[in-house]
């Protein structure tokens, strides 16, 4: 039995109407090297035609979370909000391989936040928490290996080592980031208020749909928290 990411209480009262779905995957193959999916080519150009009816509200309500920790979310939106700013600004992303592509597309076709970690980098369970200034964060810094550490009161997740992603989902760490080798995988959907909880189950069909499309062997386990 696959141990369910944990949500700190305090997060919560930050956000009571915050739902996360996760998604493991487990996998005896690499997925093969292709072009640009068309499930990301689409999804660009689902968003340049507006998104779905439930994006503004969404983005609007994961502002708000972001401010309520102190992010400023004009500087470091939510990774949803990223995203989406990137296609209108340039119509298109570009492909990193076919499992990151999959997991952009639906974040930007749904209008939610979505996270895909290496879980066999992880050590213990993941957690979303409070961090207390003093915990390692793994990233790059002028092509370099670097250590940055979170804001104290900053919304992370994290493993018994350090901070995997930091405002929330804002960045991700480089240490449990896909590189499309993994062969145990762990995705997140976030969701909070305005969007609808059927938008984030077909949401996380959609993903465990084509995670087995590129993954014909994989075996993915859908459970929802918080």
């Amino acid at each position: 039995m696959q141990d369910i990411p944990t949500i700190d209480p305090v997060v919560i009262r930050l956000a009571s109407d915050f739902r996360a779905l996760h998604l493991f995957v487990s996998t005896p193959d690499a997925p093969a090297i292709a072009n640009p999916s068309s499930a990301l080519v689409e999804a660009c150009q689902f968003v340049r035609d507006g998104g779905p009816p439930w994006a503004d509200a969404h983005l609007a309500a994961w502002a708000d979370t972001y401010a309520q920790f102190g992010a400023k979310p004009n500087r470091t939106p939510c990774s949803a909000q990223a995203l989406r700013k990137r296609v209108l600004k340039d119509g298109v992303l570009p492909s990193i391989n076919p499992v990151v592509d999959l997991y952009n597309a639906i974040s930007l076709r749904y209008a939610v936040p979505v996270g895909g970690e290496n879980l066999g980098a992880y050590v213990g369970v993941p957690r979303l928490t409070i961090a207390d200034g003093s915990e390692a964060f793994d990233t790059m810094s002028n092509g370099e290996p670097a250590i940055e550490h979170p804001l104290p009161g900053e919304v992370v997740w994290r493993d018994d080592v350090g901070v995997t992603c930091r405002r929330w989902n804002w960045r991700q760490g480089t240490r449990t980031r896909l590189n499309g080798n993994e062969r145990s995988m762990w995705f997140v959907l976030e969701a909070l208020a305005g969007m609808p909880n059927e938008a984030l189950q077909e949401a996380g069909h959609a993903l465990s749909s084509g995670l087995t499309s590129i993954l014909p062997s994989a075996s993915v386990t859908t459970i929802k928290s918080a």
